[in-house]
C-alpha cells in the first residue's frame, strides 16, 4: 500500500486529510496528468458516486481537477460500483472514478478509480498519482481545459446490463424476494433489474438520505433482512452494502448464506453446465468448507490476498472466470470486472427458478468450518506486532493444537488501523477461545 491508496483506492473520514476537498482538487489534477501521460485519454472520466452527503462536495472537487489537467468529465450521479466498472467499457473512457467508501458509515468517504477496461488501476499507476499529489493543482491554458456534462441514461444501461447476466428470455415470476439496498447506491437500479423480471419485490434499505447509508442494514447487517423474509413468506432475501459490489443472501428460513456459499453454489452450478471454465479463486479468509466441497469434485481452488483486486489477478493469471470473497464480493469474469452484488444475487435467484431448488437446498452443498475473526485496534505498528515473538508463539501453539483440522490467519487490515485475527477448526468454541488468545497477545506487545 502507498500513502493514500490501500487494496481498494482511496478511504478517510471526511474533513480530516486526505478526505478533504483541497485534496480532491489535487487528485483530480494529478490523475488527469497522469493518465494524459500514460496514454489512457480517449474519451470522458466517469464519476460516479454512493448516497453520501459529502458525495456532492468531492464530485465537484474532483470534477474541478480533471478539468484543470484538460480532460473532460461525465457525471453519472449515484451509481454503483460495478456499474461504473462496466460503463467505463461501453462508454471508451479514459478512466471511471467511484466516490465512496463502500460498507463504511456515511462520515467516511472515499475514491475508486477503474481503467478504461474496468479494472483498477495498476500499482505504478496509483504510485505515480501519489508522487504528483505532492505538487499543488494548477491549470492548462483555457482553451485545453475539459468539459463536463451529465449522463441522464447511466441507470437504464446498467440495468439492462445486469439482466443479461442471466439467460434470455429466462423470468422470476412467482418469487418473493425481500431486497435490501443499504440505503445505498443501488436504491435506484436493483429494484428495476428484479421487478422488471417478474419477481415480487420488497424493499428495504432504499431511502437514502446522504447520512443513513449502511446504518443497520445490507450486507454488513443482514439480521434484519432474515426476520423480514420469515414475516413476509419470501424465498429470499437479498443484501447489498453501500456501493453495490458486496451481497449476501438469506434464505426463507432467515438463515445468512454468505459470499463464501455464494461462490461455491455459483461453481457447482457452472461445472454442471460446462461453463466453470477452470477452477475458483478465494481469498486467505474463503472457509476450508469450500476448499473441501470443491476438491471433492475436481474442482482447482487457489487463494489470493484479501481484496477483490487480487482475486482479480488470480483470475486473470489462470485464465479462469469465477472468484471471491466471504464478504460478499463475487467476481464472473464473463459479465464483470469487479465484485457486483446485483448480479450474483440475479443468478442465485434465477438458479432457485430454473432449478425449483430452494436457497437452503442449494447452500447445503458447500459445508462450513467455524470461524472466529476478533479485530485488534491498534494506533500504529500492526506490521511490528505480527513479528512480536510472543505473538509469533501463540500463533504456533493454537496451529499445533489444531493440526490439519484448521488454520490460522493474521493479518493487517488494508483500510483500519487494526489487526484480523482468524481461527478456523471444526469446533467453534475452541475456535473462539483461541483467537481471543491470540489478540490478547497482540495486545500485550508493547
Amino acid at each position: 500500500m502507498g500513502r493514500y491508496f490501500g487494496t481498494d483506492g482511496i478511504r478517510g473520514r471526511t474533513g480530516e486529510w486526505p478526505m478533504t476537498p483541497e485534496f480532491a482538487l489535487r487528485l483530480g489534477y494529478a490523475v488527469g496528468e497522469i493518465l494524459g501521460e500514460n496514454g489512457y485519454a480517449q474519451g470522458p472520466v466517469l464519476v460516479g458516486k454512493d448516497t453520501r452527503v459529502s458525495g456532492y462536495m468531492f464530485e465537484s472537487a474532483l470534477e474541478a481537477g480533471l478539468s484543470a489537467a484538460g480532460l473532460d468529465v461525465a457525471l453519472l450521479g449515484p451509481m454503483p460500483t460495478p456499474a461504473i466498472a462496466y460503463l467505463t467499457r461501453t462508454f471508451r473512457a479514459t478512466a471511471g472514478v467511484v466516490i465512496s467508501a463502500s460498507h463504511n458509515p456515511f462520515n467516511d468517504n472515499g475514491f475508486k478509480f477503474f481503467t478504461p477496461e474496468g479494472d483498477k488501476l495498476p500499482d505504478a499507476v496509483e504510485a505515480a498519482i501519489e508522487a504528483r499529489l505532492d505538487e499543488p493543482a494548477q491549470a492548462i491554458d483555457g482553451r485545453r481545459l475539459g468539459k463536463a456534462v451529465r449522463i441522464s441514461d447511466a441507470a437504464g444501461r446498467y440495468v439492462e446490463f445486469c439482466k443479461s447476466a442471466i439467460p434470455a428470455r429466462s423470468e422470476l415470476r412467482g418469487m418473493r424476494i425481500v431486497l435490501d439496498c443499504a440505503h445505498g447506491a443501488t436504491y435506484n437500479v436493483a429494484p428495476h433489474v428484479f421487478e422488471e423480471l417478474g419477481a415480487e419485490v420488497e424493499l428495504t434499505g432504499a431511502m437514502p438520505d446522504g447520512y443513513n447509508i449502511n446504518e443497520g442494514v445490507g450486507a454488513l447487517h443482514p439480521d434484519r433482512l432474515a426476520e423480514r423474509v420469515r414475516a413476509t413468506g419470501s424465498d429470499l432475501g437479498i443484501a447489498l452494502d453501500g456501493d453495490g459490489d458486496r451481497v449476501i443472501l438469506v434464505d426463507a428460513a432467515g438463515q445468512i448464506v454468505d459470499g463464501d456459499r455464494i461462490l461455491g453454489i455459483l461453481a457447482l452450478e457452472r461445472l454442471h453446465l460446462g461453463t466453470l471454465g477452470g477452477g475458483v479463486v478465494g481469498t486467505q479468509m474463503t472457509n476450508l468448507g469450500l476448499e473441501n466441497a470443491l476438491a471433492e469434485v475436481g474442482v482447482p481452488f487457489v487463494r489470493a490476498r484479501v481484496g477483490d483486486r487480487y482475486v482479480l489477478e488470480e483470475l486473470r493469471r489462470y485464465g479462469w472466470l469465477l472468484g471471491g470473497e466471504s464478504s460478499g464480493h463475487i467476481i464472473c469474469l464473463d459479465h464483470t470486472t469487479t465484485g457486483d452484488g446485483t448480479v450474483a444475487g440475479l443468478q442465485i435467484a434465477h438458479l432457485m427458478q430454473r432449478s425449483g431448488r430452494s436457497l437452503a437446498e442449494l447452500a447445503a452443498a458447500i459445508p462450513q468450518f467455524p470461524q472466529a475473526l476478533v479485530n485488534v485496534r491498534l494506533d500504529e505498528g500492526a506490521d511490528e506486532r505480527l513479528d512480536a515473538p510472543p505473538v509469533r508463539a501463540a500463533v504456533a501453539e493454537v496451529e499445533s493444537e489444531l493440526g490439519r483440522r484448521g488454520r490460522v490467519l493474521l493479518r493487517p487490515s488494508g483500510t483500519e488501523p487494526l489487526i484480523r485475527v482468524m481461527v478456523e477448526a471444526e469446533d467453534a468454541g475452541a475456535t473462539q477461545a483461541a483467537a481471543e488468545r491470540i489478540a490478547d497477545a497482540i495486545r500485550a506487545v508493547a
